[in-house]
Parts: structure tokens; C-alpha cells; sequence
């Protein structure tokens, strides 16, 4: 009824005003001309001092829930402590309202390409060697070629093992991994989840012959056609996966130490996809003694790791760091993990897509929290705008058919207490437009059964 209050207005709400597209092929934005100037000043600031375009270093985890990461009252609460990340986080920018797919291929395929599944087309993971994936796309990390970067990626791939979907085929100049998905490696081999499989020579026989690619590998522009095999991926090998991908990046940025060209290090981790496999040297380490808590302590450390080589080689201040997830936790398997919002991994609902999220950059990010809406869609935007390209230029990469769903969020990483440029956020789910999030509200076309399949 009447009232003499006079309310209140709140930051990153725009449902009010009207967003407009930098080009005809570009989400539309909500301009900051301030804070876009701002951060643009800090950026030259930089680059005058250290004489290149800033590193950019890409940690995305796996599986991992909004609320099993300290910085987003988890870590010590459940189990598994993260002192690394919750410090790295507590001095950047925490992102509340981060959002990647409901899986893991769709996220991944998004963060390369900008676009969101129903444009890029990878709407779902592909399995034991089934198509699809990047061939055809227009990737981050080729365009940061072109612009003067050293690209390199590691872990996990999951977006196609034809040839036109090859790491060193669509932007990257060195890249060690595998190409599928942990379960697709040792599900079939463990006689405790699949002893249908596991136990019957058969069938295992036919698991041992399918398609897929089943090591390790390691991919150069040396050979387009195919990628080197290193090591079969069993139930003994996946332990060392994450530990030995990590000694691979660090010895990349060693090698990167006094380098005139910036550098983009896609590190994506093993952990904690399920099944977990935690090595003797990490089982037991996390308060939980889970193997999903296990794997969450094991991945802090290598974040650890891979920020002190930076400062060690002098490039901590010139790199930004970006941490998420490929999606919410799995709630098929336990142990798994954590989220405080409605359904999982596979779901449209917040508990599916809502990831843990923060951007550190030393003496760049003021640290703080937001509910600005970040789509993983703007890691393509803000990382070539970083490279020298902002806002609209990004459109020179692309034909004018393909459609760039990400947005540049520079400004919102760098200016003082800086404001999304995002009005609004599409959700998907395989091939269906799901729904829309502007400001609090959330509007939601297509939805699945909570509890359909499984329960938490």
C-alpha cells in the first residue's frame, strides 16, 4: 500500500533501461563510458611499464560446485580447505552471478568461441568418440595468435577429437591432455561402479577396441592430422593426470620468463570430474577424506603452484587469473559437490550453471564482490579486448553470420567497484533455449523435472 518510503536503487540492475548492440552480430550492452576509460588508462598504464600485452591464465575446473570453494562458504565448512583460492579470491573480484552450460563440452566450446551452444552447436558432450565439436569455429586463442600471443593449452579437451577440432587446429601452439572426459577413461574399467563391464571380458574387450582415443596426448602444429599418444589413461595413470599437467604448465611459464610476446595458458584440470582417484599422496589430505575432497585440496595447491612460478618469473603482475567452473556439481555419483541453488549439473536451474567464479589481477582488480551477470561467453570478448581489440573490434575476427554471444567485461574487471555491461543472460540446455535472467528475475522457458533423474 502507500508509503513514505523512497527505496532504493542497486548496482548492476538494469531491467529499466535499454541495451544496445556494438555491431549487428554482438550481444547488445549497457555502456559505461567511465569505467571503459578508466580501465583503458590502467591498461596502457601497464603495458607501459611492462612493455607487452598482459598474460592471461585460464584455470577451469571441473564439476566443481558454487559452494565447495572457500570463498563462497564452503572450503573448511565441507570438508576440503582452499587457502589459495579463497586468498586470491578475497583480493580480486568474486563473481556471484557467473554462468557457464549445464555441461561440460557446451561450456567449453563457449569460453573458446564466444557464442552460446545453440550457435556454436556443440549442444551436448560427445561421447566414445562420437563427432562434433570446434571445426569451423573462430577461436579465442587463434585470434590471440594473430594478435602476438604464445597460446597453450593443457588438460582436459572434451570438444571434439576429429581433426578440425585438434588443439593445435584451432588456436593452440602446444597442448598436453586427453581429449574426452575422466569416466570415459575408467568407468568401464573399475569393478565397483561397472562390474557389468569390468567383470564381463567381452564387453570389456569392446571397450578396450572402441574408437575413442584412450591416452594421454600431446598435440603440435607439427603434425595438423593427429595428436602424439603419451601414456594409456587406466585407473593407475588418472591419479597422476592433474599433478603431471601441472609440472607441464609451470614448465611452460618458465619457459615464457623474459618473453617480449604475452602469453594465454588455458589450464584445464582433471579434477574433480568423477571418478576421482586420488594418488597416495593426496588421498586422506582433505578434512572430509573423500575423494571429491581429496581432489578439491589437491586442485588449490596446484593453483598455488602455478601463482608462485608467475611471481617467480616476474609475470604476476602482468596476468590476469580467471578461475571457474565448467558447470555445478554432479549429483549422480557421491561424493560430489556442493551448491546452495536448486538442481545440478545437466540442469538449467541455477544449481546446474551458476558457477564459483573470481578474476585476480595484482594491483589491478580492486578486490570486492559482484552480482553482475558474467557469462563465460565474455572470456572471448574480454581476453581479445585485453589483447588490444575491445568492444566491437572483436567483430573484425568473425564473418558477419556468426554471432557473438559474449560481451567485453574489462571495464567491470578493472574500473573501481565496476558494473557488468551484461543486461542480460540466455540460458540453454542441449538444443533448447531454457530461459533468461535480467537483474534478479529469472524467466524460464523450458524446464526439466527437478529430481528427474537424480537426487541430491
Amino acid at each position: 500500500g502507500p508509503t513514505s518510503a523512497k527505496g532504493y536503487n542497486h548496482t548492476d540492475q538494469y531491467i529499466h533501461l535499454t541495451d544496445e548492440k556494438p555491431a549487428d552480430n554482438m550481444y547488445p550492452v549497457i555502456s559505461h563510458p567511465e569505467q571503459e576509460q578508466q580501465a583503458r588508462e590502467k591498461l596502457a598504464a601497464l603495458e607501459a611499464k611492462v612493455g607487452k600485452k598482459p598474460n592471461i591464465l585460464v584455470f577451469l575446473l571441473d564439476d566443481v560446485g558454487w559452494m565447495d570453494l572457500g570463498f563462497n562458504g564452503g572450503g573448511i565448512a565441507v570438508g576440503n580447505d582452499t587457502p589459495t583460492m579463497d586468498k586470491l579470491a578475497n583480493e580480486g573480484l568474486i563473481l556471484t552471478s557467473a554462468y557457464a552450460t549445464p555441461s561440460c563440452s557446451p561450456t567449453r566450446a563457449t569460453i573458446h568461441t564466444g557464442q552460446n551452444p545453440l550457435h556454436h552447436g556443440v549442444l551436448r558432450p560427445p561421447m566414445y568418440g562420437e563427432p562434433g565439436g570446434l571445426e569451423g569455429e573462430t577461436t579465442m586463442p587463434s585470434i590471440l595468435q594473430q594478435l602476438g600471443y604464445v597460446t597453450q593449452g593443457v588438460g582436459k579437451w572434451h570438444m571434439g577429437e576429429n581433426q578440425g577440432s585438434l588443439p593445435q587446429n584451432v588456436g593452440y601452439d602446444d597442448f598436453r591432455g586427453f581429449l574426452g572426459v575422466s569416466d570415459m577413461y575408467t568407468e568401464w574399467r573399475d569393478t565397483y561402479f561397472n562390474p557389468e563391464v569390468a567383470l564381463s571380458p567381452d564387453r570389456f574387450a569392446m571397450m578396450e577396441k572402441e574408437t575413442f582415443n584412450h591416452n594421454e596426448v600431446h598435440c603440435s602444429p607439427a603434425d595438423t592430422s593427429k595428436c602424439e599418444d603419451l601414456r594409456l589413461i587406466d585407473l593407475d595413470t588418472i591419479k597422476q593426470l592433474d599433478e603431471d599437467w601441472m609440472k607441464y604448465s609451470i614448465d611452460f611459464l618458465k619457459r615464457m620468463k623474459g618473453s617480449e610476446q604475452p602469453f594465454f595458458l588455458y589450464h584445464a584440470t582433471r579434477g574433480c570430474h568423477f571418478d576421482n582417484y586420488p594418488s597416495d599422496k593426496w588421498a586422506g589430505r582433505s578434512r572430509a577424506r573423500t575423494s571429491y575432497g581429496d581432489c578439491i585440496v589437491q586442485m588449490d595447491y596446484i593453483l598455488d603452484q602455478l601463482v608462485k612460478t608467475l611471481e617467480e618469473i616476474g609475470e604476476l603482475e602482468n596476468t590476469l587469473i580467471f578461475l571457474t567452473s565448467d558447470n555445478e556439481p554432479e549429483c549422480e555419483i557421491p561424493p560430489h559437490g556442493q551448491t546452495p541453488f536448486r538442481g545440478c549439473k545437466g540442469s538449467s536451474w541455477e544449481g546446474g550453471v551458476r558457477v564459483p567464479t573470481f578474476a585476480y589481477w595484482k594491483d589491478m582488480i580492486a578486490p570486492r564482490k559482484s552480482e553482475g551477470l558474467f557469462d563465460l561467453a565474455d572470456l572471448f570478448n574480454t581476453s581479445i579486448s585485453l589483447a588490444g581489440k575491445p568492444g566491437k573490434e572483436v567483430a573484425e575476427f568473425v564473418d558477419d553470420k556468426t554471432y557473438i554471444d559474449g560481451i567485453d567485461q574489462v571495464g567491470m574487471l578493472l574500473s573501481d567497484n565496476g558494473q557488468s555491461a551484461r543486461r542480460s543472460r540466455p540460458y540453454t540446455l542441449n538444443q533448447y533455449w531454457a530461459g533468461l535472467r535480467i537483474d534478479e528475475f529469472k524467466f524460464v522457458w523450458t524446464g526439466e523435472i527437478e529430481d528427474g533423474i537424480v537426487q541430491r
